[in-house]
């Protein structure tokens, strides 16, 4: 029984290999180009707005409700990532119903690029609304002896973001594997249709952690800068 789509390998050559992971990642990436060209080539108005290009917008607009509602401030510049996070994992985990197909999200792997992703756009959105000094000074407060925390906070959160989402796809595979194994047909099937509930629940639950921590380096700095003006005032 294969627990992490890494032990299943299509491929081999020396040291190069494509394995699940790899492969069903690029599955997943290229039905998100496909989906998203297929449903944008003929854009509408309403009412003569077509049933995907319906779908695609409400999905859009409810992302960026759920992160104004979180960062309580203009959505957009946080859409494109936290958009693309959540629609990666969502289909990824969605498609674990496909016969055959292995979520890349049951890779630590997959999971630990994911959360890299976010740590290098953490300081990226930061300086982007802070500038770099402005960015880089919040490491440094109260004291500058935070600075070792700061850092290992910043780490600690990376790799809880990669195990969370890595051990709740793993697991709940592992689980409809075993059932298979000892159980008839029909339980499973519930534990799968369960299964996908908590892969879209952990995609959302990702995209907002990723949310959070990304608002967060740019609204401790604004914070400070707030306060000094008040002290100044």
């Amino acid at each position: 029984m294969d627990i992490s789509p890494d032990s299943i390998i299509y491929w081999q050559w020396g040291a190069i290999k494509l394995s699940a992971t790899i492969l069903f990642s690029w599955v997943v990436m290229a039905l998100l180009v496909i989906i998203s060209w297929l449903v944008t080539r003929n854009l509408s108005v309403k009412p003569e707005m077509q049933r995907w290009q319906n779908l695609l917008e409400s999905i859009v607009e409810y992302t960026r409700s759920q992160i104004k509602e979180v960062v309580h401030q203009q959505p957009d510049q946080y859409l494109p990532f936290i958009g693309t996070l959540f629609l990666f994992i969502s289909l990824a985990n969605l498609l674990g119903l496909v016969p055959g197909f292995n979520p890349p999200t049951g890779s630590i792997n997959t999971t630990a690029a994911l959360a890299v992703c976010v740590f290098f756009a953490v300081p990226l959105y930061g300086i982007m609304q802070s500038g770099l000094k402005g960015y880089f000074n919040r490491y440094l407060q109260p004291t500058v002896f935070m600075l070792p925390f700061h850092i290992i906070g910043e780490l600690s959160r990376t790799l809880s973001l990669a195990v969370r989402l890595f051990g709740n796809i793993m697991s709940g595979t592992l689980i409809v594997a075993i059932l298979l194994s000892v159980t008839p047909l029909f339980l499973p099937i519930v534990m799968q249709l369960l299964g996908l509930l908590i892969g879209q629940i952990q995609a959302y639950i990702f995209a907002m952690l990723a949310l959070v921590y990304i608002a967060s380096g740019a609204s401790a700095q604004q914070k400070g800068e707030n306060h000094k003006d008040e002290e100044n005032q």
